[in-house]
Order: C-alpha cells, then sequence, then structure tokens
C-alpha cells in the first residue's frame, strides 16, 4: 500500500505504516497510519473502562456540570470512553476524532451501551469545516493532543478550538508528564489512563522530539504510537498565547500535586468572556459590576494563595475565638455555632450555601448531619478546589457545586430547608436582592442563617472608606438593614447576634498571619504587591472595628410556615 493510500483510505490498513527509519516519523498526519484497525480493537483493552471510570471519578462531569456547561465537543473521542460518560451523564455531545476507525469504534461503544452517539471525522487543523455551531466546552483527552508534532500545528489546532467554543467557553486538555519523562526518565503509577492489567505502555526511545511509545497485549501483538512531548509550561503558554483567559492545570484529577509526581496533567483553560453577557447585567451608570470585581478577585492567584495557605484550604469566614487564636479551629467553631442555632437537621434536609467558597462548611453539616447541600458560588477556582475536597471526602452523591451569583439562584421555588451564608453578602450591592432570592429558594418553615462583615447602624459611610477599599466595596449591609429588608419580606427574625469583637479578633489574627508567614506566601507566589495592600487594608478593618464602625455575628430569620 502507498503512503497516499494509507493517508486517504485508513479503514483498509491492517498493519501499521512507519519509513524505514521510524524514529524519523515526526509528521502529524501520521497517526493514520497508526490506528489500524486491529489496534483499535484492542484499545479497550489497554484502557479498561470500569478502572479508568474508578481512577478519575467525576472530575470532568463535575468541572462542566459547576459552569452550567450542556453542549460539549470531545475531539479526540478514540473508543468513546468520555463521549459515553459525558452523555450518560446528560450533556448533549458530539464525538469526533481523526481517525476514521476510531470514530467507527466510538459509535459501535454507544450503541453496545444503548446510546447513538453523534460522531464525525474531524483533523484538529481544520475541525471548523467538519463541525456544525458554536460549544461550551471542548474535551481533548488521552494525550491526544500530542499527536501534533508541529509547533504551527499545534497553535492551528488551538486556534480552531478557541473558534468552536461560545463567548464563555472551555477547553480541558490533558496530556502525559513528559517533563518527569524527560528529565528522570520513564516510570508511571500505570493507574489512570492506561488500567489493563495485562497490558503495558512504555516508551522505546525518548527525546525532546519524540516518545514512541510500545504497547504490549497477552497474545504477544505490539503497536507503536509516536508522539511529541511536549513540556507542560510549554503547553501553558500555548494556551495563553491561543487567547484563553485562564488556565489551570491539575495532576491525576488532584486539586494539589508534586510537579514531578502526576502521571497526567489536566488543562483546564477559560475563553475570554464578556461579563456583561455572563451575568446580563450592567449598573445604570456604566460603572464596572461589582459582580465582576468579585469574581476576579477571587479567581485570581494572589487571592487563592493568601485564602488557601492562611486559613487552611477549607473556608474563609470569620471565627469564634474565645477560646482559641487559632484560625482554623476558630473557623470550624462559627460553622459548629451556626449548626447548633438550626433545628434538626436529617438526611431529608436540603442546604443551600449562598457564596461557598471553599466548601468547607457544607462539607462540615453534611458530615454531621447528612443532609444534602448545593454550593453556590462565584469563583470558578474555589468551586474546582471545593470539587476536589469533595471527591476525597467521598460527598459526591451528597453536594452539589454550582457557578453562578446569588442575586440570581438558579434553583426552583421552596426548594430548600435551610439557605447558608458566611461573610458573603458584603460582595453584592443588591443585597435586597439577595434576600428575596432566599426567601424565594426557601421552603415554608425554612431558616435563613448567615453571618456577614457589616457597618454598625449609626456608621459614618465615610469613616469606612478605607475598609471598603479593601476589597473594593461600595457599602456594606447593617443589622438594621438586614432586618428591615428581611421583614419586609414576611421572614421572621429569630436572632441578631453581636458578635464584633470576634471579627476583631479575625482581622488581627490573620494580618499576624501573613506578617509572619510573608516569605512563605512570596514562595507559594503570591506578589508583594498584594500581601502589602492586604495588610493595610486588615489594619484598617480593625481601627475601624475598634472605633465602633463595624458589626457582626450570627443573623437568623426564619420563613412561616
Amino acid at each position: 500500500m502507498t503512503d497516499n493510500r494509507a493517508e486517504t483510505d485508513e479503514l483498509a490498513l491492517t498493519q501499521q505504516v512507519y519509513s524505514e527509519d521510524p524514529l524519523a516519523d515526526r509528521e502529524t498526519g501520521h497517526y493514520r497510519k497508526e490506528y489500524v484497525k486491529a489496534f483499535v480493537d484492542k484499545w479497550d483493552e489497554l484502557i479498561d473502562w470500569r478502572g479508568r471510570a474508578e481512577s478519575e471519578g467525576q472530575f470532568f462531569i463535575d468541572i462542566l456540570r459547576a459552569r452550567g456547561k450542556e453542549r460539549v465537543l470531545d475531539v479526540a473521542c478514540g473508543t468513546g470512553f468520555h463521549s459515553v460518560r459525558l452523555t450518560e451523564a446528560g450533556f448533549d455531545v458530539t464525538a469526533a476524532d481523526g481517525s476514521a476507525n476510531m470514530v467507527a469504534k466510538a459509535f459501535e461503544n454507544g450503541k453496545r451501551r444503548g446510546l447513538i452517539l453523534k460522531t464525525t471525522q474531524a483533523d484538529w487543523r481544520w475541525l471548523n469545516r467538519d463541525i456544525a455551531g458554536k460549544y461550551d466546552a471542548i474535551v481533548c483527552l488521552g494525550n491526544s493532543f500530542t499527536h501534533l508534532h508541529e509547533e504551527s500545528d499545534r497553535r492551528r489546532a488551538l486556534a480552531e478550538f478557541y473558534a468552536a467554543l461560545k463567548h464563555d467557553g472551555l477547553l480541558i486538555l490533558d496530556q502525559r508528564n513528559y517533563d518527569a519523562m524527560l528529565d528522570n526518565g520513564f516510570s508511571t503509577k500505570h493507574k489512570y489512563y492506561y488500567c489493563g492489567d495485562q497490558v503495558t505502555a512504555e516508551p522505546s526511545h525518548v527525546d525532546e522530539g519524540l516518545c514512541r511509545m510500545v504497547y504490549s497485549f497477552p497474545d504477544g501483538s505490539e503497536y507503536t504510537l509516536n508522539m511529541c512531548p511536549i513540556r507542560k509550561n510549554y503547553m501553558r503558554r500555548l494556551l495563553q498565547e491561543a487567547g484563553f483567559e485562564r488556565v489551570r492545570t491539575y495532576g491525576d484529577f488532584q486539586e494539589t500535586y508534586a510537579e514531578d509526581e502526576p502521571d497526567f496533567f489536566i488543562h483546564v483553560a477559560e475563553k475570554s468572556a464578556l461579563h456583561l453577557v455572563r451575568w446580563g447585567d450592567v449598573s445604570e451608570n456604566g460603572a464596572q459590576d461589582i459582580r465582576d470585581i468579585t469574581e476576579d478577585y477571587y479567581d485570581s492567584d494572589d487571592a487563592d494563595t493568601f485564602y488557601s495557605t492562611i486559613w487552611g484550604g477549607e473556608d474563609l469566614h470569620i471565627g469564634r475565638y474565645s477560646e482559641t487564636d487559632d484560625i482554623r479551629t476558630a473557623s470550624d467553631r462559627t460553622i459548629e455555632s451556626m449548626i447548633d442555632r438550626l433545628p434538626q437537621i436529617d438526611s431529608t434536609a436540603r442546604v443551600l450555601d449562598m457564596g461557598a467558597g471553599y466548601g468547607g462548611a457544607m462539607r462540615t453539616l453534611v458530615r454531621k448531619t447528612g443532609a444534602e447541600a448545593v454550593c453556590l458560588n462565584i469563583s470558578e477556582t474555589q468551586n474546582e478546589y471545593n470539587l476536589g475536597k469533595i471527591r476525597a471526602a467521598k460527598l459526591t452523591d451528597k453536594i452539589g457545586v454550582r457557578h453562578g451569583v446569588f442575586e440570581e439562584v438558579q434553583e426552583a421555588d421552596a426548594r430548600f430547608d435551610v439557605v447558608w451564608s458566611q461573610d458573603a453578602f458584603l460582595h453584592s450591592d443588591q443585597r435586597a436582592k439577595v434576600l428575596a432570592e432566599a426567601w424565594r429558594v426557601l421552603k415554608p418553615g425554612g431558616h435563613l442563617i448567615f453571618t456577614d462583615p457589616m457597618q454598625s447602624d449609626d456608621a459614618d459611610p465615610a469613616m469606612l472608606q478605607p475598609v471598603y477599599d479593601r476589597l473594593q466595596l461600595n457599602s456594606l449591609g447593617s443589622p438594621s438593614f438586614y432586618r428591615e429588608a428581611a421583614e419586609a419580606l414576611g421572614f421572621e427574625t429569630v436572632e441578631q447576634e453581636d458578635a464584633v469583637a470576634d471579627l476583631r479578633s479575625h482581622y488581627a489574627r490573620v494580618r499576624e498571619e501573613l506578617l509572619a508567614n510573608y516569605e512563605k506566601l512570596r514562595e507559594a507566589g503570591a506578589s508583594t504587591q498584594y500581601l502589602d495592600k492586604m495588610a493595610v487594608g486588615l489594619e484598617n478593618w480593625v481601627k475601624a472595628a475598634d472605633e465602633g464602625h463595624l458589626a457582626w455575628g450570627v443573623q437568623h430569620f426564619r420563613k412561616p410556615a
């Protein structure tokens, strides 16, 4: 068979085709000569669908659901593993692959499971020629991107992915940890992607331009793939230069990892988006929506490094300090005190956390009570971290994560027994609307319980400008505001606690920890500008509390039965 025939009629190939020097075959289109039907038919022995599903869990499903994605393009569907899983999870999936044999096998696998997959053969370099419409998300998994040997092809493929996504689209792309392979030699936990017990997948040759993998099967057959061993930071740079606004990288489906440990890296890249389209609103005077400011702040690497380090990555709310000066312990005491104020909660209850942050409160509440919970939060960075914690705690069947704003809660009326929030409502300039949404989603007899850094009822807003400036706020609520706004909706006031001393102690302790861990935070990636501004901002909050301008404590209201 001629090389031309191999390229144009790959379905007829019975053997892999290489030149006299296989190590010289470093051309992007060569994959068509490698994925012959006999190899594709054995691919599922290599992958082991059940083992792969157990190892990666809900990782991709959770990320897509948390962002409200529905229409997904699987551009490297292979034999259909992810296309099938995502379809079964309720996503509208199109399965594509450059290999006709892989597309045919994916369709066959879907049919065997009672699904009719929407399939298409598409080379990424001309992706938009072969697909229709725009997608909420694109997944490119199974180390597939490393079939692109030329940088021009990699850049062109990413441009095609970018163009195929909607304005707020998401790209999830993975790769082998070639950094470790190139720098330290090949080793593998053989745990995540290649899960077959009887199959080996190891390189026979590795250099900076080629990784030649050999796949050996129990019947003695062997197949090879020539791939380009791209490094992690190079891939991140390509994604950013292609126009993706933010790139988060995970190792083996974990939110944290040591650089040389994972077998695979997973990059989650967000396309540049217009916040106006995302939230559907803008202030009348054209000023930036405060929700944009909040989202950008908490999604920043500076804020994520600071809060996860100082608070321990569980939550970021004010603690109770009468019996401890440890921030983590004090934060837990706040959660416990709020749970204790509620009527007994059991496994039949549903709780909505508005502004859930890292989700520690709901993980604690669910473990203690058995209730089901939804974490609504504006920061995708925190949501992804929360999802990892939920998976690690084996609570995926009990806690859902939603990316969104609490002025427009995407939940049905009268759905929850409790609406919960900790130190989040200050980030809204429509706090009455937030309370109205809480009223709407609560069942009759349901409870609204929250804490929020507030200004005292008689505070002069002009005296609080340094406090506002720390988080780019334009106001704070007050105890009287929350009481009057809640009662106007029909809520009954159960309790308005005065515990401003805890607010004062909290911000003082956080500032102490910031200064004590300044170099550690810098080494972790936080900028001096951010840390210095934070130190001044925290001091301003302490001063404002000492001067009587602030208030804080549990605010508890009930919707009449």
